[in-house]
């Protein structure tokens, strides 16, 4: 059985937390931009910064030794485009739904549906003839049950800005496939810091084309895309990366999952939104739903002595044989 220093496992929860928390005030922050600037046009400028963010750890890694832990991986320029390139089509994509929906939704909904893309990996994993556990099938249908109540009308229809983000969270589950399958081919913080420009450059693009960009309004919006793009990709994406090197697996994945609490937290704290009982019940449903899909037959793995478990990787994050980098 792996032993965890008590102290790593401290500090590890605790960045863990830090991450969760910086993902989910995120949606507040983009939210909020959305006063002042269109949605391609934040998730525009925000990518680009998140790119630029992880410049500096890419370099700091490349004047590193080889190690035991990780072997460096050298792929040419064409293949790190080609591969960043397909990664950020799939983000520009997610990212788009995303956004454009929080102009319709809250806060709150939006970070638990976002959340279910935890739910949709393993599922879809299957098409890839990827194992799956009564679990993956539980958690499916307290997610289900969990989005009845919190999106579905009376009237049996789902609100526009959900049925965004619900797409979104698809497309984020596709996302996540693609990078467990790049990643061992390729340095993850470049990975990274490619599809993010990619990203960026496609949603600047869209904006150019239909909306109104204007340095008064970006200006305006500021603070939220710093938080959006410096804090929320690149510093806390670079927090999961180090933390989850010496995380307990199930730490990992109930900490990370409160990124959805963190939204509606957000949302009431600072938005004033509201959730009513019926609203309350499908968040609890979804949350109990993505934390069954992820820790159904964890204690099984970790009690046979395998080292590692392996957790649907998070968005934009990277992941290798079996965990998280």
């Amino acid at each position: 059985m792996r032993i965890f220093n008590n102290t790593h496992a401290v500090k590890s929860d605790a960045l863990l937390l830090l991450t969760a928390i910086i993902w989910g005030f995120a949606f507040v922050a983009q939210r909020i931009g959305m006063d002042f600037v269109g949605p391609f046009t934040f998730n525009g400028i925000r990518f680009a910064l998140g790119s630029l963010v992880l410049i500096p750890f890419i370099a700091i890694k490349r004047a590193l030794p080889d190690n035991f832990h990780e072997k460096k991986i050298r792929v040419s320029a064409k293949e790190l485009l080609a591969g960043g390139g397909l990664t950020g089509l799939a983000l520009f994509t997610a990212a788009s739904f995303q956004q454009v929906g929080l102009v319709y939704t809250t806060a709150g909904n939006a970070g638990f549906i976002t959340g279910l893309y935890v739910v949709m990996v393993p599922m879809l994993g299957l098409l890839f003839k990827h194992r799956t556990n009564a679990g993956i099938w539980l958690g499916a249908l307290l997610a289900a049950a969990g989005l009845y109540y919190l999106s579905i009308t009376e009237k049996l229809t789902i609100a526009y800005g959900d049925f965004l983000e619900l797409v979104g969270a698809f497309v984020w589950a596709v996302h996540v496939l693609i990078i467990a399958w790049l990643s061992p081919r390729m340095n993850p913080l470049k990975l990274a810091a490619t599809q993010y420009a990619a990203c960026s450059i496609l949603s600047l693009t869209t904006a150019f084309l239909i909306e109104v960009i204007t340095i008064n309004k970006i200006y305006q919006a500021a603070i939220p895309i710093i938080y959006g793009g410096a804090l929320s990709v690149g510093v806390a994406y670079t927090l999961q990366v180090v933390a989850q090197r010496k995380a307990h697996p199930a730490h990992a994945a109930i900490l990370l999952s409160l990124e959805a609490v963190f939204a509606a937290l957000g949302g009431w704290f600072v938005l004033g939104e509201t959730l009513t009982p019926r609203r309350m019940l499908g968040c609890g449903l979804m949350l109990a739903g993505m934390l069954t899909s992820q820790l159904w037959g964890m204690v099984k793995r970790t009690q046979s002595g395998l080292s590692t478990v392996k957790l649907p990787a998070l968005k934009g994050g990277a992941f290798r044989k079996g965990k998280y980098l």
